[in-house]
């Protein structure tokens, strides 16, 4: 039986494998890393150590195959990876600040983040306070999934009293693009120069999903 259920301390495994496995555009970035823990590093893992409330898996007969994981309040997540997440992993990978960010290898470009994390702007995350992160392993793929985590997260950011939601998503990830539009998501802002980011947002109080809530 497949089912979607609370994350629990003993997946974090899983949210590595499931972040490096559709780190390329939805597709295995396992060839692309030196470091198959990188990118988990800076995507996934954090989720699940500070906000386990906020993240839930996707579990079949095999295995957990997807994830969808984020923060109820982005502002305040930033600060807390500031103080609990960064500080280790800057001592572990060193800061590639002698290469240029143009030419960074993919292990390059994910040091450079835990040095110089992403912050998001205020105009965005007031209005859309939570974030999050979907990814599905292929076997799960097709199957409706996607968007019954995302109904199952926003219902559960409604509970917590977020009033919407945010994501980022690359210009190159067209089906994810997609998905997310005919979900409900709207444009709210284009990063990168040039643009190759979509910064896509939901209000929770009129969405289907928690109007019922």
């Amino acid at each position: 039986m497949t089912d979607i259920r609370p994350y629990r301390a003993d997946d974090l495994a899983a949210l590595y494998e499931i972040c490096l496995k559709t780190g390329d555009s939805g597709k295995d970035a396992t060839a692309l890393y030196d470091d198959p823990k990188l990118i988990g590093h800076v995507y996934a893992a954090p989720y699940g150590v500070l906000a386990p409330e906020c993240c839930f898996v996707v579990e079949d007969a095999e295995a957990v195959g997807g994830h969808i994981i984020g923060a109820r309040d982005t502002y305040a997540f930033e600060k807390q990876m500031e103080r609990e997440w960064w500080p280790a992993l800057r001592g572990q990978y060193p800061d590639p600040k002698d290469v240029p960010p143009g030419r960074h290898t993919r292990d390059q470009h994910m040091a450079h983040l835990i040095h110089h994390p992403d912050r998001t702007p205020r105009k965005i995350s007031e209005p859309y306070p939570s974030h999050l992160h979907i990814n599905l392993l292929p076997r799960l793929q097709d199957r409706g999934w996607g968007k019954r985590l995302v109904d199952h997260w926003l219902e559960a950011m409604h509970r917590m009293g977020s009033p919407g939601a945010c994501l980022g998503v690359g210009l190159s990830n067209q089906r994810a693009v997609k998905f997310y539009r005919a979900y409900g998501f709207e444009e709210i802002a284009r990063e990168g120069n040039p643009v190759d980011v979509l910064i896509l947002g939901i209000k929770l109080s009129s969405h289907p999903s928690t109007s019922s809530g």
